[in-house]
């Protein structure tokens, strides 16, 4: 499949995931937002991908929505006038994916929606859409040059990418709210600080790192027990009652038991590696999806 706003190359099952627009600090575009959302979905189901970093090209990750491009520079339909209720009904039409709900919201829940971890490595300038499609990843980690900004209140817009949904989650709703408002620009080590990012470490280090923590998360895994743990953690934490967490929990624990557990159980008893046949493209348990 080919990009004109990303890069895929794949390493020992570590999808490294970059976005290439260099010369505009990889501004953010429709035509991204379609490529990102397509390119998420496509290595949810692609058993060669264990795990994906997403970078930046160049010096920034990325400096926010490309305002140069006239016109809603957001790509919604300003002759529309959705109702809450409307937009619900028209979900999936063309219309409203395409002129209603916003680009970056669509790739956020790409990345919720993917069963594979995601690690970012903000590697300069993310701002706007630059940093809130961070929030979804698993762990984010930062270059000692990242520059983080929430700047929408500058431009008389509103947070976006699902982000008033991840953003409090991550670092706390008092931090969420002072970040949003005051549209500082962070400083990695003030990242770190606020607990948006786990790590910042030295430019250079930055996609090494990355890919360490990438195997570490896969290497030895099952492909199955890793995209249900993900989606458990993802959704159990906003559920009203413990009880429904026991409730996945407990058709998570039956099946896997069945299945790559037994390969588990089995090398942990005669100390060996084990080698895991379960596939996340083919092998998930039939209650998966639950939601």
């Amino acid at each position: 499949m080919h990009y004109n706003t990303l890069d895929w190359q794949i390493d020992n099952r570590v999808l490294t995931l970059t976005l290439k627009r260099p010369e505009q600090l990889n501004a953010f575009t429709v035509e991204m937002a379609d490529e990102l959302e397509a390119a998420y979905k496509r290595a949810s189901d692609d058993d060669g991908v264990g795990a994906i970093v997403v970078t930046g090209a160049g010096r920034a990750f990325c400096a926010g929505m490309d305002l140069s491009t006239g016109g809603n520079v957001f790509g919604l339909n300003e002759s529309l006038n959705p109702t809450l209720a409307e937009q619900e009904a028209m979900w999936d039409d063309p219309a409203y994916v395409n002129g209603v709900r916003d680009t970056g919201g669509r790739v956020s829940l790409a990345v919720f929606e993917c069963k594979k971890p995601i690690i970012g490595a903000i590697n300069g300038a993310a701002v706007g859409i630059g940093a809130t499609m961070t929030l979804p990843m698993d762990v984010r980690l930062a270059s000692d040059k990242a520059r983080i900004g929430f700047v929408f209140g500058k431009i008389g817009v509103v947070p976006e990418a699902c982000s008033t949904w991840f953003l409090p989650r991550i670092v706390g709703l008092q931090q969420a709210m002072d970040w949003v408002y005051s549209a500082d620009i962070l400083t990695a080590e003030q990242a770190l600080a606020g607990r948006l990012v786990k790590a910042v470490v030295p430019h250079e280090q930055l996609l090494d790192e990355a890919h360490k923590l990438a195997h570490k998360y896969i290497d030895h895994r099952s492909p199955v027990s890793i995209a249900l743990m993900r989606q458990m953690l993802l959704r159990n934490h906003a559920m009203p009652h413990p009880r429904d967490a026991h409730a996945i929990e407990s058709l998570g624990m039956f099946y896997t038991s069945k299945q790559d557990g037994k390969e588990g159980v089995a090398s942990f008893n005669e100390k060996r590696l084990p080698a895991y046949t379960g596939r996340a493209s083919s092998d998930m348990p039939g209650f998966y999806p639950w939601w």
